[in-house]
């Protein structure tokens, strides 16, 4: 497969790599995090180290003696493999912080695999590799990236068939092989049952109470599935927003297919005709472009609701502003009585209507349309709000 530039993460894997010690880049399997690294990090062969590969993990069996007398940038891949190693990594951090000394690569969460931000207070960078956004492939590819989502073997495939095979091969991988290498020891099958239950009420408030009846299993069960999923990063669990307001609040989180392409294949979406014609299409569009702006703008993302029906998809923090996120599947985007209430009273700074059409415009006072295309590739497009 050809390689693909991601200029943005690769500036981020190189600013990193000049101030830290330790890099760790979190991903999904197969998000390209091996194949970045290989491109971005000059390194030598025997400072790779890929921990699904056995000659790599007899080279580490004594990691005291082995790790130290490498010069230049050590790279571990599929770094939870091995978490008896984090302990020795931070000592071995503590007596040479010279920056670019690691770079650490895990299919799931840092917290996971335990190399937090806290368990490496003032050593480490903690990086999120999701799949390609839509400024490494253009604009002009953003419905190819919906419907296929940013997984690279999917989104490059050769043709439709390919990458229906392809995404279908992962999930059945994931659930049988994936999941027990985390250290969940859940069964395949309810697995998938689940997954795809969770693939239904995509975009929706969190309702474990209702997957355990349909599961037959206990709330606390689908709680420990939805956290597993979560923690190998293929589910988002996106946190609800609380202000000081009389009115009742949305407190669970909203659940989230983080994949597209994963998501339509749990639905048994196979091409962009039956996507349209699906219910979720209006969700499907709304997760794709919640995930690809999390990928361009940190900042505590959350979402807002209340019970009288209120809401806002996204808030986030950008450069000291707080600014609101509704995401429409129109090219004809209007305001809304649920768009002036979110902009009272959570004091926001401004609200963004990410369309499906092209253009860009005021809608009122601190509400402006943007176009979802232009929203996530040009280079500051809330620059001028």
């Amino acid at each position: 497969m050809r390689y693909l530039e991601r200029p943005d993460d690769e500036r981020r894997i190189r600013e990193s790599m000049a101030h830290a010690p330790v890099t760790v880049i979190a991903g999904p399997r197969q998000a390209g995090k091996s194949t970045l690294v290989r491109h971005v990090v000059e390194t030598s062969p025997n400072a790779f180290f890929d921990l699904e590969d056995p000659r790599d993990l007899s080279r580490l069996v004594e990691p005291t003696l082995t790790l130290p007398a490498i010069e230049g940038t050590i790279v571990i891949d599929e770094a939870q493999l091995m978490p008896e190693l984090f302990p020795i990594l931070r000592v071995l951090v503590d007596e040479d912080r010279r920056p670019g000394r690691f770079v650490i690569l895990g299919s799931a969460s840092p917290e996971l695999i335990g190399m937090s931000a806290e368990s490496l207070a003032g050593r480490v960078t903690l990086m999120e590799l999701g799949g390609f956004r839509l400024s490494d492939v253009g604009p002009a590819q953003l419905n190819k990236l919906w419907v296929r989502g940013g997984l690279p073997e999917s989104l490059l495939a050769a043709d439709t068939a390919a990458s229906v095979r392809w995404r279908d091969d992962y999930i059945a991988t994931f659930l049988e092989r994936d999941l027990a290498n985390l250290g969940f020891r859940f069964p395949a099958t309810t697995m998938r049952r689940f997954w795809t239950m969770l693939a239904h009420y995509h975009g929706q408030t969190w309702n474990g109470a209702e997957l355990a009846r349909s599961l037959d299993v206990s709330a606390k069960t689908v709680r420990r599935y939805v956290d597993a999923l979560t923690d190998a990063l293929v589910v988002r669990q996106l946190a609800p927003w609380f202000t000081n307001i009389a009115k009742r609040q949305v407190k669970a989180p909203r659940i989230f297919i983080r994949d597209s392409g994963l998501l339509h294949r749990l639905l048994g979406i196979a091409d962009f005709a039956a996507l349209e014609s699906h219910p979720k299409l209006g969700a499907s569009w709304e997760g794709m472009v919640l995930e690809q702006l999390l990928a361009r703008f940190d900042g505590g993302a959350s979402f807002w609701s209340t019970h009288g029906g209120a809401e806002l998809d996204l808030r986030l923090k950008i450069d000291g502003r707080v600014i609101g996120f509704e995401i429409k599947r129109t090219d004809r985007p209007a305001t809304t009585k649920s768009m002036h209430v979110a902009l009272a009273d959570l004091d926001l700074d401004h609200l963004v209507v990410v369309h499906g059409g092209e253009h860009h415009f005021a809608l009122a006072d601190k509400i402006t349309a943007i176009g979802a295309a232009e929203l996530l590739t040009v280079g500051d497009p809330l620059g001028g709000l």
